[in-house]
């Protein structure tokens, strides 16, 4: 059964990096938190699984959400909210203007981030509309270390380039390093040299924690290099912010001078370096719902913002949003701060990118912070890219154990030329498999290892694929597949 409602212990505060060492590393650790609630799950017979992902063009997410055992689709949304998160919805005020829970989240995103300007929306990609359509122009190239699917749909909607500059060492699965989601500074200043000067560079953006290439974090170092190489070519620096605090966890675990703060002084001085940022609250907000654009003081901006966003998602104060969804938003900002919640949630993907490991699944490592990333090229070497290795292996993976998981590789990220006609496969072939925040336990995740290792020992009953059916921009949400058998 998958946990709802959880009644967060106040357990102590911890201070120092050989504190949290010791708490991660011994012997009687357990979730910092207790059950409370829960939702009954079922795996259904092979039979009926091999009929549904059939009847949904072998593609996970035609499926019904009652027919899946364990959802790794993603974990956007689909965390579960605390008991104070649980609480502070009945506080909610829906006034249409001028509601009190928009002033509690503008507030924690003051204290948290440092930006002045908030502009509410239903969900991130809500809020790259409003960024986006209010900055972009036909023909630009929008920096990024690594876009994301709807990031990256934006960019192309509005008619521009969306441009990835991580570093190369990002690319490789194997290779350990500390921050692999680290931008290109090189680049970056390469595409500044012509793209400020010319206009047709907007604006950088940087992702935090970078998803495409596995959750993998940002340094502060890298940040604060990137920001100030931005703003001497006078452009402004935004963060994709969906996982902020998860990328801060790291940096406190990993760069030096860092071990001894908190999440939230971290947050703090990233955010600093930026002017702006668009953040999905269904990730490190734990909500259900909601996002926004969050803007430090350029007010011609943030009045730019609110046009669009009164046009798309509703009046300043409420975006798309009930009164009871911002209350959630603002305590989940800060629950999401928590180092016992951050050690928990970082730990459990360790677990399972560990106990993968130990089967020979071949990974994105270091592990990333929301989830375990396979190398589906390495895993089935015979299936060629054009063939659509990854989303075949998220076909057997819930065929042989009612597990969802979700393609971002050829389908996800590749296109053909419409000049040319000619196909373009991503460098990165991947199955993400992300995982809800306080929803499974690690018992789930045996489960999951279990699932593997049936098919490795099987993998000549995983097909090839042709695509059927595809829109032109983010195919992968509504694609449609047949077999060849």
């Amino acid at each position: 059964m998958s946990i709802m409602v959880l009644d967060i212990l106040n357990l102590p505060s911890l201070t120092g990096a050989e504190e949290r060492n010791n708490m991660r590393n011994r012997i009687n650790y357990a979730e910092p938190y207790k059950i409370k609630m829960v939702e009954a799950i079922e795996l259904k017979p092979a039979e009926y699984r091999e009929k549904a992902i059939a009847e949904a063009g072998f593609n996970l997410f035609n499926l019904k959400a009652e027919d899946v055992y364990i959802d790794l689709l993603t974990d956007s949304g689909t965390g579960a909210m605390s008991n104070r998160q649980w609480a502070s919805v009945f506080l909610g005020d829906e006034s249409y203007a001028g509601a009190a829970s928009y002033f509690k989240v503008k507030d924690a995103i003051k204290d948290i981030f440092g930006y002045n300007y908030l502009v509410l929306s239903h969900q991130g990609r809500a809020a790259e509309n409003i960024l986006m359509g209010s900055l972009v122009k036909p023909g630009q190239r929008v920096l990024n270390n690594m876009h994301f699917d709807t990031t990256e749909g934006h960019v192309l909607m509005n008619e521009a380039l969306p441009v990835n500059l991580l570093r190369d060492e990002g690319f490789d699965t194997e290779f350990d390093a500390p921050f692999k989601g680290n931008m290109d500074l090189e680049k970056l200043e390469a595409e500044l040299k012509v793209g400020a000067e010319n206009g047709t560079v907007p604006f950088v953006m940087m992702t935090v924690t970078c998803n495409s290439n596995g959750g993998q974090p940002v340094s502060m170092k890298n940040i604060r290099e990137a920001a100030e190489i931005t703003h001497k070519y006078g452009l402004k620096f935004f963060f994709d912010a969906a996982r902020y605090a998860e990328n801060c966890y790291f940096i406190q675990q990993r760069e030096k001078g860092y071990e001894d703060k908190s999440i939230k002084e971290i947050a703090t001085e990233m955010f600093s370096y930026g002017d702006g940022a668009t953040m999905s609250a269904k990730k490190d907000a734990i909500v259900n719902i909601g996002g926004f654009v969050a803007i430090k003081n350029d007010e011609d901006l943030y009045n730019m913002c609110t046009q669009r966003q009164i046009q798309y998602e509703g009046f300043r104060t409420y975006g798309g949003l009930a009164g009871r969804d911002m209350e959630a938003i603002a305590a989940g900002l800060y629950e999401g701060l928590n180092d016992d919640y951050l050690e928990d949630r970082i730990g459990q993907v360790k677990y399972l990118g560990d106990k993968l490991n130990e089967i020979g699944i071949p990974l994105q490592i270091p592990f990333g912070g929301h989830g375990v990333f396979i190398n589906a090229k390495k895993l089935l070497p015979d299936i060629e890219q054009k063939y659509f290795p990854a989303q075949a292996l998220t076909i057997e993976l819930y065929k042989a154990g009612g597990i969802r998981g979700v393609e971002l590789g050829t389908c996800a990220f590749g296109h053909t030329d419409s000049a040319t006609g000619e196909e373009y496969y991503p460098e990165l072939e991947l199955v993400r498999l992300a995982i809800p925040r306080r929803v499974y336990t690690d018992r789930h995740m045996d489960v999951i290892v279990n699932t593997f290792a049936d098919i490795v020992k099987n993998k000549s009953r995983i097909h090839k694929l042709k695509l059927v059916y595809a829109p032109t921009i983010m195919r992968h949400f509504t694609a449609r597949f047949e077999e060849i058998v």
